[in-house]
């Protein structure tokens, strides 16, 4: 799943390790969440969200797969 959140981040003026802190996590989870390599929880998802003030698909963009139609 891609997504926005170094963007966003970094729009904030906003370090990994700050936002790690705020989120509970490693930041070497947001840095895997921003490189694509891993997709977060539902409620670290939400939580992502509420942080920055934004919808969870702001952040996050669903690209589907061909087995979804």
């Amino acid at each position: 799943m891609k997504n926005r959140l170094a963007e966003i981040r970094r729009e904030k003026g906003i370090k990994q390790d700050e936002l790690a802190l705020a989120m509970e996590v490693t930041r070497q989870t947001i840095g895997s969440i921003e490189n694509g390599r891993y997709n977060p929880s539902i409620t670290l998802a939400f939580k992502l969200a509420t942080y920055f003030d934004r919808r969870i698909e702001d952040i996050f963009i669903y690209e589907g797969d061909e087995h979804d139609a």
